[in-house]
């Protein structure tokens, strides 16, 4: 297991680690800042960086076979580090923070939107849901307009923890047909933009909605017969 540091902490940029195991997969910490793919989130990319200089470039990163394993992958002709090897995890902070941001607007998203959310992605400074809704009921104007509003009103973004047999007894709270909740541990963390939205989710967010900066509503996609496809992105 890989203490995960962002899961209390998002805005952590960078921690002390020793290092686990070095394979072919990749090199798994004792603990981490890495975020690993999953949700529809990216995995984080950065830097290890050793006491002896030496600079090892994370391309990426993603979860390993056993429950909360993060296993980041190093650029191709990294050499190795040793078990036991102390070193700084740093992620690249500008595209988490955007990666934040986007994650965060979503959820403002999925509160607006009626219907049920089934699927979805968060890109660098973009993203989108899907929603099993009438087409005739988006409008991207109308969409960019609340979105934003519930933007500059600076609602708290927090979390809280409900045991996995309170999160079976609300089902309600889970919006996505696509992504099981982040459960099978004993309890799950829920993710509450006060006022606003609630729901499970184990991905990085930002502690107010005006962080997010003015969005835009790109483009709404007939994706079949009442699945429509609704992209954003950052306006910056």
């Amino acid at each position: 297991m890989t203490e995960l540091l962002f899961r209390d902490d998002g805005y952590l940029r960078s921690c002390a680690a020793r290092v686990v195991a070095a394979d072919e997969r990749g090199i798994r910490l004792d603990q981490t800042v890495f975020y690993p793919i999953g949700g529809g989130q990216p995995g984080d990319t950065g830097v290890l960086r050793l006491a002896t200089g030496q600079s090892i470039p994370i391309v990426d990163t993603i979860k390993g076979g056993a429950p909360d394993e993060v296993v980041h992958i190093p650029a191709p002709g990294s050499t190795l580090p040793d078990p036991g090897t102390e070193l700084v995890a740093e992620i690249d902070w500008e595209r988490r923070y955007r990666l934040m941001r986007m994650h965060t607007c979503l959820h403002l998203l999925c509160a607006i939107v009626p219907g049920a959310v089934t699927g979805g992605q968060v890109s660098d400074g973009r993203g989108r849901l899907d929603f099993d809704v009438p087409g005739s009921s988006l409008d991207k104007e109308m969409l960019s307009g609340r979105l934003n509003a519930l933007i500059a009103e600076a609602h708290p973004v927090g979390r809280r923890w409900i045991t996995d047999a309170e999160l079976a007894a609300q089902p309600e709270l889970v919006r996505t047909m696509s992504v099981k909740p982040p459960n099978g541990m004993g309890q799950v963390r829920l993710i509450e933009i006060s006022g606003i939205d609630l729901q499970p989710c184990g991905g990085t967010h930002i502690r107010s909605t005006s962080e997010i900066g003015p969005v835009a509503v790109s483009k709404i996609e007939n994706k079949g017969k009442q699945n429509r496809r609704v992209i954003l992105a950052l306006a910056e």
